[in-house]
């Protein structure tokens, strides 16, 4: 069963919740470029998850089919507790290790980039998989756990690490706050002050993070800032995907130091080749910066959220349809919800090319519903309205941005 996949109609509707209650408080920790990016993020993670549903190989079943010392029964509801208490244990060692190297980092980065903090940012994971993160879970497979119930606790695991996510909910009683992770542990999670930086690595229990040394309380004189010390300043959801390791990629192939070059990528964090730092600086700060954004005109905000909305509702059809559907159109469908989010980045951007790539996803998105939904009669007369429409609204938008642009020259 996909609990993930179950649990994401409820997602949307907590966030819902937190935002109106956000707007009636007033407290602004909601932007809406950045709530589209983090989730258009997250739709990535989801369709590039289905991709690797390809690969045949799981080395956590070769080492429980061949290696384990025991075969723990899956009727037995032991098994299930004491996998998902494992299971946090492995993700505690799989989540510190994302933040220790850079070709670990290239993965786990993604999800620290939004400068906000809320529930949208939740659903901000990456599209690249860890190379290394699966070593922390095999110990789950040598003692028996089956792969069934290393799913199941790692779906749990990540549900239960939605609502963390959050600055409304400011601390829990203290005998919670001991045990488990919660909201204020987890926003000194994302800060990238000095202080909170690496620290609080539980999914599920902070105990982890005592026992390990690697726990920081939220200090009251110590404001979280969140975000990342290179600044994304992006709203492209492919890019906010390969920033990191591109960066890396150009530091390995640029450096003259021939051992830079292959041992970079297993460096701590953030280390760079002597001289890709004096050629090529970039600007870091662990400080307060202003936050990237555009500022976009109410009609075009309305337009993201509508295409926005639109998306969210192609995205979970095409989940459910995901298993009845064949490999050409599994990777056709994703292709295409991810050229949408991609086309939806050049408008919230505001580029000159956007009403272009509109256009283009449009036409890709009637031709993946010829294919993919033939059975669904209204389909693609539905998506070939909307997609005048919305052309023609840009266009509309566009040309009323600029005649105010010559008003105010």
């Amino acid at each position: 069963m996909n609990y993930i996949l179950l649990a994401i109609p409820l997602f949307m509707i907590l966030i819902i919740i937190e935002l109106a209650w956000d707007k009636y408080k007033g407290t602004g920790f909601y932007r809406l470029n950045d709530t589209v990016n983090s989730i258009a993020m997250g739709i990535y993670s989801r369709l590039t998850g289905l991709m690797y549903a390809f690969i045949p190989f799981s080395a956590y079943v070769l080492v429980y089919e061949n290696f384990s010392f025991l075969k723990l029964p899956l009727e037995d509801t032991w098994v299930w507790l004491a996998a998902f208490v494992v299971y946090d244990l492995g993700y505690y060692f799989l989540h510190r290790l994302g933040h220790t190297l850079n070709i670990t980092w290239a993965s786990h980065v993604i999800h620290h980039q939004s400068e906000d903090y809320n529930l949208s940012t939740a659903l901000r994971q990456t599209s690249i998989p860890s190379v290394l993160a699966w070593l922390c879970l095999i110990p789950m497979a040598l003692l028996g756990f089956p792969p069934v119930v290393l799913l199941a606790a790692g779906s749990f695991n990540l549900i239960y690490q939605f609502w963390v996510h959050t600055q409304h909910i400011k601390k829990l009683p203290s005998w919670y706050e001991a045990i488990f992770v919660t909201p204020s542990h987890h926003r000194v999670h994302h800060g990238k002050n000095k202080i909170y930086i690496d620290k609080n690595h539980g999914g599920v229990f902070i105990l982890w993070d005592k026992l390990f040394g690697t726990f920081q309380s939220e200090l009251d004189d110590e404001k979280v800032i969140y975000g990342i010390s290179t600044q994304l300043a992006s709203w492209n959801p492919i890019w906010g995907n390969v920033q990191f390791i591109g960066h890396l990629i150009k530091d390995a192939w640029l450096t003259k130091n021939w051992f830079d070059k292959f041992t970079l990528w297993f460096r701590a964090t953030g280390y760079r080749p002597q001289d890709m730092e004096k050629n090529y600086p970039r600007v870091k700060t662990n400080g307060v910066v202003t936050k990237y954004d555009i500022e976009n005109s109410a009609g075009t905000k309305a337009y993201i959220l509508a295409q926005f909305f639109l998306c969210l509702v192609l995205v979970f059809a095409f989940l459910i349809m995901a298993k009845d559907l064949m490999p050409w159109q599994l990777i056709l469908g994703a292709t295409t919800l991810g050229l949408f989010l991609f086309s939806l980045s050049k408008v919230q951007e505001e580029k000159g090319s956007a009403i272009l790539w509109e256009i283009l996803k449009f036409a890709v998105l009637a031709v993946s519903a010829a294919m993919i939904a033939s059975n669904v009669a209204w389909a693609l007369p539905a998506l070939s309205v909307i997609g005048f429409i919305s052309i023609g609204s840009l266009y509309y938008l566009q040309r009323q941005k600029g005649a105010s642009s010559l008003i105010k020259a």
